[in-house]
C-alpha cells in the first residue's frame, strides 16, 4: 500500500534560524593600552557577557559625551542625525551588532517610517551613539560574541595620521569635567 504524496513529505526544519541577539547595554569607555585606540564596552543586562568595540575618537568623544549628559550649545553629527530624524518622522527601532569580520564590526539600524520598518547599515560606533540620544535598545548577534574572542589584538589604530594621533592624545587628556569648558 502506497502512501499518498500528502503523507510521504515531512516538515523539514528550518536550517535558515535567525542568529540568537543578547539584549546589553554601554558599559563605559576605556583605551586599549596596546593601540591607543578608544574601546566601548557593551554589557549583557541580564548576564555576564561583555562586547569591547574598539572606536574612533570622535564616536568616542560623541559616545561619552552623552553618556556624561554634557549638551553642546550646538547639535554635534549625532545630535543632528537625530533631530533630522525626528522631522521627518524616523523613529529607531532598535540596533543590531550583527556581524565581526577581519576584526571589523558590523551594525544595523532597525527603523520605521512611514510605517514602513527598514534596516540600514551603520557602523557600530555611530549606531551606539545614536542608540544613546533616541533610547533605542541594543541588541549583540550571539555569534557576533563567540568571533569578539579571537580578534587579534595586534591590530594597528586605522588613523595613523598626525591629525589622529592628535586627536587620540586630546581624547586621552579629558576628563567628564572638561567637557563643560569649550564652547561650540
Amino acid at each position: 500500500m502506497a502512501l499518498s504524496k500528502e503523507y510521504q513529505k515531512k516538515e523539514e526544519p528550518d536550517l535558515m534560524e535567525e542568529p540568537m541577539y543578547r539584549p546589553m547595554v554601554i558599559s563605559g569607555l576605556t583605551v586599549d593600552p596596546l593601540t591607543n585606540s578608544p574601546i566601548v564596552i557593551l554589557k549583557e543586562i541580564d548576564g555576564e557577557k561583555t562586547l569591547p568595540i574598539w572606536i574612533g575618537l570622535l564616536e568616542a568623544t560623541a559616545i561619552a559625551s552623552e553618556l556624561e549628559g554634557i549638551k553642546f550649545s550646538r547639535p554635534m553629527t549625532h545630535d543632528l542625525v537625530k533631530n533630522i530624524m525626528e522631522q521627518v518622522g524616523v523613529k529607531i527601532l532598535k540596533i543590531e551588532v550583527c556581524d565581526l569580520k577581519n576584526n571589523t564590526y558590523y551594525a544595523l539600524i532597525h527603523f520605521t517610517h512611514g510605517g514602513k520598518e527598514m534596516s540600514i547599515d551603520a557602523r557600530p560606533s555611530d549606531a551606539l551613539a545614536l542608540s544613546l540620544r533616541v533610547n533605542a535598545p541594543i541588541y549583540v548577534a550571539e555569534e557576533v560574541i563567540q568571533k569578539s574572542s579571537q580578534i587579534d589584538l595586534k591590530a594597528e589604530p586605522e588613523d595613523k595620521s598626525e591629525q589622529g594621533k592628535k586627536w587620540q592624545e586630546i581624547l586621552e587628556s579629558l576628563h567628564p569635567e572638561d567637557f563643560g569648558k569649550y564652547k561650540m
